[in-house]
């Protein structure tokens, strides 16, 4: 399962504790389910998690819609804090600060 859990929402802010996600895109980790507010794609499944670093892991996560049924996406996971995560892959980086 993922290295992290709960609700995770898109913003900037190096503010320790965590923020407001109302109108914020937000990613969410449950188990081995991930979900992201703005994508393609509702439901992803984790297929493996590998820790390459003290807290970073590279991740990768199985999905499928009407167009695709097999598809994989994969992407380094950093955990800067208990409150700051960073999802980095090819479709570039995301900072996540956890949701209230």
């Amino acid at each position: 399962s993922y290295p992290v859990n709960g609700r995770w929402g898109v913003g900037t802010t190096t503010a320790k504790g965590p923020i407001d996600c109302s109108g914020k895109r937000v990613i969410s980790f449950s188990g081995d389910q991930r979900s992201d507010s703005n994508g393609g794609v509702s439901g992803l499944r984790n297929k493996t998690v590998q820790q390459v670093g003290t807290s970073d892991y590279r991740v990768t996560d199985v999905f499928a819609n009407g167009q695709v049924s097999n598809g994989r996406v994969s992407y380094t996971l950093s955990i800067k804090d208990n409150d700051h995560v960073v999802l980095s892959g090819q479709t570039g980086t995301l900072k996540l600060q956890r949701c209230r």
